[in-house]
């Protein structure tokens, strides 16, 4: 089953039918244009408390910046927790609109994205940040 809005293998894309479907459509099509630096729209991923406030701080890393795993951990308080932190960013279900494609390894270094590593670098220099 492919979901509405999603592309499908040739490239043609579903109309999203409900007014979030199409907001997020719209507000992703502006991201990639260079048009849209934030996404605003209600976002209710399921996770654990760990992992909320994980994606929360992800939330707040702006267009073209970057975080470390362990600067995450030591945010939330637990400065030993980067490999948590790490995993917290591999369970997100939203990896573009929660932008986990932002936070790289120790000094810099790409570290690891759902998506795939291409990707990540794709994004990253879509937002100007030089790898």
């Amino acid at each position: 089953m492919i979901a509405r809005g999603a592309f499908i293998d040739d490239g043609t894309v579903c109309e999203p039918d409900t007014p979030v479907l199409q907001a997020a459509a719209k507000q992703l099509a502006a991201y990639f244009a260079g048009e849209l630096t934030a996404f605003d729209l209600p976002l209710r991923p399921v996770g654990t408390d760990f992992q909320q406030r994980v994606w929360a701080l992800l939330r707040t890393i702006p267009y073209g910046g970057s975080i470390s795993y362990g600067q995450i951990a030591a945010l939330l308080g637990k400065p030993g927790a980067a490999r948590a932190a790490g995993n917290a960013c591999g369970a997100n279900p939203l990896p573009l609109l929660i932008p986990c494609h932002r936070v790289l390894g120790t000094g810099g270094r790409l570290g690891g994205f759902s998506c795939g590593i291409w990707r990540k670098k794709f994004l990253l220099a879509l937002e100007g940040h030089t790898i």
